[in-house]
C-alpha cells in the first residue's frame, strides 16, 4: 500500500476513533502464551513456515531502518510466537499483544473498521481479534503534535517540522500517523495516549498505537525493546524476566508468565552475562532497541566451532554482533557462523543419512534419516557468554521432527537457503525456540542478561 494511500486512509478511519480530532506492590505477572494462523500444516509446512518467517524477522532486524514486579500470563502460538494480554482503557478492554523484545512500540488492533489484509489465523479471520474501540474509553487521546511522546515515534523529526500548521502553544494539530515495516507485514494508525491497567495498578497516558490497517500483523504488538516508548520503558521496570513454554504446547491454552519486576532484587541460581553497548551509528537509530549479548564462542559436542572474530562483536557501522529477540522463532546466523556450525554437526554425527529433498522442503540444514536406529546420539550445543556463562541446550531446542518421525533437522537458519548473504546488522540472532524452558532475566538496572533451564509451567 503506497504512503500516499495510507494517509487518505486514516483521514477517513479519523472520525470512527473520536467523535472529535482535538498481585504485589512491586512486581506484575502477565500470563504469557503461544497463536495459531494455520492450524491444518503438517510437520513439514509448519518448520517450512518457522523457517521463513524466521528469516523474514532476520531481514527486518538486519535490514532495517529507523521508523516490585507485575506478572502477565505468557501464551505460545503455533506461528512461532508468545502473547500477552493487557488491558487499556476506561473501562478496560483485554487486548492479546505479541511479545516482542526486538522493537519498542506497542500497538493494538484499533476502531471496529479495522483492515488486516493476508491475515490467516485459526478462526476464520482476523475479525475473530479482539479490537480496541477508542469510543468506548473516556480515557482515550489522540496525542498531540507538540506532545514530546510524538518525538518517540517520529524521532526523525523534530516539532517545528512535523507541525507545520501549528502556530504557537496551544496547537491543535495531531501526532502525524505512523506506519510500521515488519520482516512479513506492516501495520499503520495513529498514536493515543491511554490508561494500562495492570492487575495492581493503573498507568496513565501510556503511548500506544492505534493500528487501523495491517498487513499479515492480525494482532497487536508490545515491544519489551529499549527504546523510550517499549512496555518496560513507560512502566519504569527495572527488570522483566519470562520462562517459555514449550511449542509444543502451541495453541493448547497452557500458559507460563511475564514478570515486570519494579524493585529489581537479586533473582538467585542465574546465570549472568553482562548486556553489551548498543553500536552507535549515524542512520541507524533502530540498533539502539536491540538486546546485544556477548556471545564469544560456540561448541558442538565439546568442540569449539571456528567462527571469525568480526561475527561476534559489532563494527563501527553496527553489523556484527549477537541479540536476544523474542519475535525470532529459530536462531539466525549469517552464513559465515551458520556453515561452521552446520559442519561441526555433518562430521560428528556419524553412521546417520542427510535427507537432502527434505532441506529443501524446510529449508533447514542439516536434516538426517534416523529410521531404522533405536537411539540416536547428537552432540550437545553450548552457548558460551563473556563473564562465563553457558547455555547448554537440551536436544529439543535445537532439533526437531520434520514430517515423518524417521527425520530430524536443526532448528537454525541462515540467509543462504532462500537468498542473498545478508552482511548488515547482527551477525546471530537468538531465536525463542532455543530458549524454550529456560526462564530468561533482562536486568535493565544492573545492564545484565541471565538464565537458567527449568520447566516452564
Amino acid at each position: 500500500m503506497a504512503a500516499s494511500s495510507c494517509f487518505l486512509l486514516f483521514l477517513s478511519l479519523l472520525s470512527l476513533i473520536f467523535p472529535f480530532i482535538s498481585s504485589s506492590a512491586s512486581t506484575t505477572t502477565i500470563p504469557l502464551s503461544l497463536f495459531n494462523t494455520n492450524p491444518s500444516q503438517d510437520l513439514y509446512e509448519k518448520l517450512t513456515h518457522l523457517a521463513s518467517i524466521s528469516l523474514a524477522r532476520a531481514n527486518y532486524i538486519k535490514k532495517s531502518q529507523d521508523s516490585s514486579a507485575s506478572t502477565t500470563p505468557l501464551y505460545p502460538h503455533s506461528y512461532g510466537g508468545y502473547s500477552i494480554t493487557l488491558g487499556f482503557g476506561t473501562p478496560p478492554q483485554k487486548i492479546p499483544f505479541i511479545m516482542d523484545t526486538g522493537s519498542s512500540f506497542v500497538w493494538f488492533p484499533c476502531t471496529t473498521k479495522y483492515l488486516c489484509t493476508n491475515c490467516s489465523v485459526s478462526s476464520s479471520s482476523s475479525q475473530s481479534f479482539p479490537k480496541f474501540i477508542p469510543k468506548s474509553s473516556s480515557t482515550a487521546k489522540v496525542v498531540g503534535c507538540l506532545n514530546p511522546k510524538c518525538g518517540w515515534i517520529h524521532s526523525k523529526t523534530n516539532p517545528k517540522s512535523r507541525c507545520q500548521d501549528c502556530s504557537g502553544p496551544n496547537c491543535k494539530q495531531i501526532c502525524p500517523p505512523y506506519i510500521i515495516l515488519y520482516g512479513l507485514g506492516t501495520t499503520g494508525g495513529l498514536a493515543l495516549v491511554e490508561t494500562l491497567d495492570m492487575s495492581n495498578k493503573k498507568i496513565p497516558n501510556f503511548l500506544v498505537g492505534c493500528s487501523m490497517f495491517s498487513s499479515q500483523q492480525p494482532a497487536g504488538l508490545a515491544g519489551l525493546g529499549r527504546g523510550l516508548s517499549s512496555l518496560p520503558s513507560q512502566l519504569g521496570v527495572k527488570k522483566f524476566s519470562y520462562c517459555l513454554v514449550s511449542h509444543k504446547f502451541d495453541d493448547t491454552g497452557k500458559s507460563s508468565n511475564l514478570v515486570l519486576d519494579f524493585k529489581g532484587e537479586k533473582t538467585a541460581n542465574l546465570s549472568y552475562t553482562v548486556l553489551q553497548k548498543n553500536p552507535v551509528v549515524a542512520g541507524r537509530n533502530e540498533l539502539s532497541v536491540y538486546y546485544y549479548v556477548g556471545l564469544r564462542k560456540i561448541t558442538v559436542g565439546g568442540h569449539k566451532v571456528k567462527i571469525p572474530y568480526k561475527y561476534l562483536k559489532p563494527d563501527s557501522n553496527g553489523n556484527g554482533g549477537s541479540i536476544v529477540d523474542s519475535g525470532t522463532t529459530f536462531t539466525y546466523m549469517n552464513r559465515g557462523v551458520f556453515e561452521p556450525v552446520l559442519n561441526a554437526f555433518v562430521n560428528q554425527v556419524k553412521g546417520i543419512p542427510r535427507t537432502e529433498n527434505i532441506e529443501k522442503i524446510t529449508g533447514l540444514r542439516p536434516c538426517f534419516n534416523i529410521s531404522g536406529h533405536k537411539t540416536v546420539s547428537l552432540p550437545e550445543l553450548k552457548f558460551h557468554f563473556k563473564g562465563g556463562a553457558e547455555m547448554a541446550l537440551p536436544l529439543a531446542n535445537y532439533f526437531s521432527i520434520a514430517g515423518e518421525t524417521d527425520v530430524i533437522c536443526l532448528t537454525m537458519i541462515t540467509d543462504s537457503a532462500f537468498g542473498p548473504v545478508l552482511s548488515t546488522g547482527p551477525s546471530i540472532i537468538l531465536g525463542n525456540f532455543q530458549m524454550q524452558n529456560f526462564n530468561v532475566e533482562f536486568d535493565l538496572r544492573n545492564e545484565k542478561f541471565g538464565f537458567r533451564q527449568q520447566m516452564c509451567k
